[in-house]
């Protein structure tokens, strides 16, 4: 079946870097939207970034200028490069997919686990 997995979080100090994967594997056709979101404890889940199967992207004003999404569809590997980050950028990060899988008729969404971003001053 189908599976979504993100890594490369980790600790950082504020204005350094971090690059985030999103790995789909498994029976993956094809595809679709792919959204970065983050949870910080007591916070409401957020949509950060988005790209859709044409390449166009939108994001979030907190992180506009500071962070890119991009996809390579050949590796189905989504990522989101972070710069310039800040401590309130500290959350855990989810990957969310449309994904098309083998043997089935529809698109369906999935969530990898998340990956823990800490930013320290």
């Amino acid at each position: 079946q189908v599976q979504l997995a993100e890594s490369g979080g980790g600790l950082v100090q504020a204005g350094g870097s971090l690059r985030l994967s999103c790995t789909a594997s498994g029976t993956v056709l094809s595809v679709g939207t792919v959204g970065w979101y983050r949870q910080a404890p007591g916070l409401e889940r957020e949509l950060v970034a988005i790209i859709d199967r044409d390449g166009g992207t939108d994001y979030a004003h907190s992180v506009q200028g500071r962070f890119t999404i991009s996809r390579d569809d050949a590796k189905k590997t989504f990522l989101l490069q972070m710069n310039s980050l800040k401590t309130e950028d500290t959350a855990v990060y989810l990957c969310n997919a449309a994904v098309l899988a083998y043997y089935d008729g529809r698109a369906r969404q999935y969530w990898g686990r998340g990956t823990q971003v800490t930013v320290s001053s």
